[in-house]
């Protein structure tokens, strides 16, 4: 039997899959000295206003204005890095804008998704652009070079030509890994030293999708991707190999045994018969921390949109599940923060026949009782009903990524128009 069939089989890999990428190639950053250009680039002042909800600390995001404001937020350096379909925006830890520019400031593109990485210090988030004149809709990667989001940037533009709309970003302590969906090659993998540095970056490209990327908040080189069928959680893990080159280690499969997991429905709204998205099924930001994976997703819970959340172990074991369900109302588009004393915040958006979209969480400490969320936090109210259908992909929540224990958590509200505001909180559990 030949050699690499023999190491397939040990991965508990089919001979056919690959374990290395099937190509590379090097890219070039866009680099820039600070992050409004020396004052050049267009200015977006939005947000503000701190003020505090049940003891947290509560302050305005983007108002972008319009369906899909897809609001994400990283934390760490003293900051509070903000971004939206159309912008990217710093405040202070206290809830005061700092600066603000476009995505065009970055290569341009939408779906952003941030993160800080803990142990490189640094700031990283990606967006797509379907727009570029080239035509190579190129996944723009932008690492900070410091823990400042103010200073020194570096892009990487990475070609994704067939690719049909933005994917997930995650990162380890030596790697970046991003998939998307479309084309025969879906998934990609970038040295974080090279990034963090400025230097052309190797891009290695995997056959097919590994899977979504995870914040892995633990000190671990690998990078970890999770894929979720109708009956497996698959774990996927990638490591440098002998040549140094990314490889797939391991593979995990176990059944998730979850008790819903039917997409979910779409959500009504106060004073109107259209219906919102909620969101679906697949989780859209999971975290390793203390040696487990957590993640929340939404899902169809008794024909509403309810949501789940896990800790699950490294070997597909899971350890406890919570649901956030409501007799009348829908709860969509989820995401999950998780503290070094496993801590964990859920947060989310809460509409329904009596009210409008808006902000919530739940949290709970790492000691409470398996499975339990403390009492759900209104911390942003709708004022209106959108004209139903889509409703952005996704929320925020996240680590504090200088002190690795308070918890933060962006949402989107229905403004006086029915369209996209977003609202952040700080929880200190």
């Amino acid at each position: 039997m030949p050699c690499s069939t023999l190491i397939l089989l040990a991965l508990g890999l089919p001979p056919t899959q690959e374990v290395g990428p099937v190509r590379n190639e090097v890219i070039a950053p866009i680099h820039i000295d600070s992050f409004n250009k020396g004052g050049k680039a267009k200015n977006r002042r939005q947000g503000g206003n701190p003020r505090t909800i049940e003891g947290n600390l509560v302050f305005d995001g983007a108002s972008d204005g319009n369906r899909q404001v897809d609001p994400q937020i990283a934390v760490g350096g003293g900051y509070v890095f903000h971004g939206t379909n159309l912008g990217l925006v710093i405040f202070d830890k206290k809830g005061n804008y700092v600066d603000g520019v476009p995505q065009s400031e970055f290569n341009g593109g939408i779906d952003p998704k941030l993160f800080f990485d803990p142990h490189n210090k640094v700031f990283g988030f990606d967006l797509w652009n379907p727009w570029d004149a080239a035509k190579l809709k190129p996944v723009n990667i932008s690492i900070s070079e410091s823990s400042d989001p103010r200073g020194a940037w570096n892009t990487y533009p990475v070609p994704a030509p067939n690719g049909v709309d933005g994917g997930g970003i995650g990162f380890s302590r030596k790697w970046i890994g991003y998939s998307f969906p479309g084309g025969p090659e879906r998934t990609f993998v970038m040295r974080m030293a090279e990034a963090k540095a400025g230097k052309p970056a190797t891009v290695y490209h995997f056959a097919g999708s590994l899977g979504h990327p995870v914040f892995t908040q633990d000190a671990t080189d690998d990078l970890l991707f999770v894929d979720i069928t109708d009956q497996e959680i698959v774990l996927t893990t990638v490591g440098e190999g002998a040549d140094g080159a990314p490889v797939v280690k391991k593979k995990v499969r176990a059944p998730h045994n979850f008790r819903y997991f039917g997409w979910p429905p779409q959500s009504p709204m106060k004073g109107t018969t259209a219906k919102t998205a909620s969101g679906d099924r697949n989780p859209k930001n999971l975290v390793v921390q203390s040696r487990h994976l957590w993640f929340s997703q939404t899902v169809n819970v008794d024909g509403r949109a309810g949501v789940q959340w896990h800790q699950v172990a490294l070997d597909g074991k899971f350890v406890q599940s919570g649901l956030i369900a409501h007799a009348t109302n829908s709860y969509i588009q989820t995401s999950i923060a998780v503290n070094r004393r496993k801590d964990v915040l859920v947060g989310f958006q809460e509409t329904g026949p009596d009210m409008f979209i808006s902000a919530r969480c739940a949290w709970r400490r790492g000691n409470d009782r398996a499975g339990a969320l403390r009492p759900i936090i209104s911390f942003g109210t709708g004022l209106a009903a959108t004209e139903g259908g889509s409703w952005g992909d996704y929320s925020g929540s996240v680590i504090d990524g200088d002190n690795l224990t308070d918890l933060w958590t962006i949402q989107s509200v229905a403004n006086e128009r029915g369209r996209g505001s977003t609202v952040i909180m700080q929880v200190r559990p």
